[in-house]
């Protein structure tokens, strides 16, 4: 009998693709807001991240859905998987 194991279900991120110029590789452009503890203030966290597009559709200004994904290179941990907006 094998033993049944859960796969924990991955969270997708929405992002604005800054660049595109290399192959098959979007930099992609994540943003979460956050509150100051203190002063209640809403501040903006910005980061970028490069994501696998295996077949280069993404265009710098798009708004695509990115899922994580085992490390496909140095710095790819993410796969794009659909474009939202054009």
């Amino acid at each position: 009998m094998q033993k049944q194991t859960k796969r924990k279900k991955l969270k997708s991120q929405v992002g604005i693709v800054v660049s595109d110029k290399m192959n098959k590789t979007a930099v992609v452009r994540l943003e979460n807001f956050a509150t100051h503890k203190l002063y209640k203030k809403i501040i903006k966290h910005r980061r970028k991240v490069k994501a696998h597009d295996p077949k280069n559709v993404a265009k710098i200004g798009d708004k695509v859905k990115m899922l994580p994904t085992r490390p496909l290179s140095k710095g790819k941990r993410y796969r794009i998987i659909e474009v939202i907006k054009q």
